[in-house]
C-alpha cells in the first residue's frame, strides 16, 4: 500500500520569512535596472537601450527555461530548485559587478534569468501549489502581502547603497547577501519533498493534463495579465506628464496602485473565500475598469489607478491558484512551468513593443492598447470559467 503524508504548511513564521525572501530575490534581479540602469549607462557609456535590453534578455531565459523548473520541481521539488536560486542569484549578481564590457554584462544577465525562472513567483507557487494544492492559497497570499512592499523597501535601498558606493559595489554587497540568505533560509523555510505514489508518477508530466481549450485560454490571459503589467510600470508616468500633469503629481498617482494591490490581498486572506473562478473575474474586471478610467475618464484617474492596482494584487493569486481548479497536483508543477513560459516571453518583449509604439504613434496609443488588451483579456477569462464550468473541476 502506497501511502503519502502531505508535508506540514508552513506556519507564519515562515510565511514572512518567504514574503522577506521573495523581497531579495525580486529585488536583485526583475527590479534591479529600476534604480541602476542610468548609473550603470552613465558608468560605462553603454547604451540605455542597451542597458535596459539585458532585463529582456534575462526574461527571456527565464521564459526557455521554466518548463524545465516545472519538471524539477515535480521530480526533486521546490526546495532544491529554490534553494539554487540563490547560488545562481548570487553568480549572477557577482559576475554583473565585474562586468568589464557589454558581452559580459549580458552575459549576467542571462545568469539572472535563470535565477527568476528558478526562485520568483512562479516558482516559488508552483511549489506551494504541488505540495499543499489549494490549501496553499491563504499561504500564497500571505507571501504576496510582504513582497508586494519589494519596490517601496528595495529601491530606496539599491539608490543609497548606489550613492555611497557606486552600482558595480552595489551588485557585489546584494550578491553576497543573498548568497548567505536564500540557500539556507529557503531550505529551512520549505518543507522536503515528499515524492508522488507510482500512479502520480505515471500522471506526471502528461500532455493531456489539461485540455487543449483551457490550456490555450488560461496560457493567453496569463500572458496578457504579465504584458499589461510589465507595459504600465514602463509608461504609467510618461503618459501622465504627457497629460500635463508635473513628475511629482505623476508618481504620487502611480504610487496608489502599491497600496491597492496590498489591501486586496489583505481582504482576500481576511475572506478565506476558495473560489479562484470567482477572483480570476474579479482581477480581470478591474484591470479592464482601471484602465477604462485612466484612458477615457481622466478626472477620474485616481479610481482608474486603484482598481487597476486592486486588478494586478489578484493576479500572482489567480495564476497560482486557478490551474489547481483543472489540473491534478501530480500534473500541477509541470504545468505550471509550461504556462509560465509565453508569460514571460510577453514581459520580455513588452519594453520594446512599448518603445516602438510610443516612438511611432505617442504615449496616448500605448494606453489605448493597453485598455484594448484588457477588454481582451476580461472576454478571455470569462470564456474561460465557462469552458471550466463545462467541463467540471477536478476531482
Amino acid at each position: 500500500m502506497n501511502t503519502v503524508t502531505e508535508p506540514q504548511r508552513p506556519n507564519r513564521r515562515k510565511i514572512v520569512l518567504l514574503g522577506l525572501l521573495q523581497i531579495l530575490s525580486w529585488g536583485g534581479s526583475f527590479y534591479l535596472l529600476g534604480v541602476l540602469a542610468d548609473p550603470i549607462a552613465a558608468d560605462t557609456g553603454w547604451s540605455h537601450q542597451w542597458v535596459l535590453g539585458g532585463a529582456s534578455l534575462g526574461l527571456l531565459v527565464a521564459a526557455l527555461l521554466s518548463p524545465l523548473c516545472g519538471r524539477l520541481i515535480a521530480r526533486v521539488g521546490g526546495r532544491k530548485v529554490l534553494a539554487a536560486h540563490g547560488l545562481i542569484l548570487a553568480a549572477g549578481l557577482g559576475l554583473l559587478a565585474i562586468a568589464p564590457s557589454l558581452p559580459v554584462f549580458l552575459l549576467a544577465w542571462a545568469v539572472l534569468g535563470a535565477a527568476m525562472a528558478t526562485g520568483l513567483y512562479d516558482a516559488l507557487f508552483t511549489s506551494l501549489g504541488a505540495m499543499y494544492g489549494m490549501k496553499a492559497r491563504p499561504v500564497i497570499v500571505g507571501i504576496t502581502l510582504i513582497s508586494g512592499f519589494t519596490t517601496t523597501l528595495i529601491w530606496p535601498l539599491l539608490a543609497i547603497m548606489n550613492q555611497a558606493m557606486g552600482w558595480r559595489s552595489t551588485c557585489a554587497v546584494l550578491g553576497v547577501i543573498v548568497l548567505f540568505t536564500l540557500f539556507p533560509l529557503y531550505r529551512y523555510a520549505l518543507a522536503e519533498h515528499v515524492p508522488m505514489p507510482p500512479r502520480a508518477k505515471i500522471a506526471a508530466g502528461n500532455g493531456q493534463a489539461l485540455a487543449p481549450s483551457i490550456y490555450g485560454c488560461m496560457t493567453a490571459l496569463f500572458a496578457i495579465a504579465a504584458a499589461l503589467m510589465t507595459c504600465l510600470s514602463i509608461v504609467l508616468l510618461t503618459v501622465l506628464q504627457a497629460r500635463g500633469h508635473s513628475l511629482a503629481s505623476a508618481i504620487a498617482l502611480g504610487a496608489l496602485i502599491g497600496p491597492a494591490q496590498v489591501l486586496c490581498r489583505v481582504g482576500d486572506l481576511l475572506i478565506k473565500r476558495q473560489a479562484p473562478m470567482f477572483t480570476a473575474l474579479l482581477s480581470s474586471g478591474m484591470t479592464a475598469l482601471g484602465l477604462l478610467l485612466v484612458d477615457f475618464a481622466q478626472d477620474l484617474v485616481i479610481w482608474g489607478l486603484l482598481c487597476y492596482g486592486v486588478g494586478n494584487g489578484l493576479r500572482a493569486i489567480v495564476k497560482s491558484t486557478l490551474p489547481m481548479v483543472v489540473v491534478h497536483s501530480a500534473d500541477y508543477a509541470v504545468v505550471s512551468g509550461r504556462m509560465a513560459r509565453p508569460a514571460l516571453l510577453a514581459q520580455a518583449a513588452a519594453p520594446l513593443a512599448c518603445g516602438y509604439v510610443i516612438a511611432t504613434w505617442g504615449s496616448e496609443a500605448v494606453i489605448h492598447l493597453l485598455t484594448a488588451l484588457a477588454l481582451i483579456a476580461f472576454g478571455l477569462c470569462l470564456w474561460l470559467v465557462r469552458l471550466i464550468k463545462r467541463q467540471g473541476p477536478v476531482a
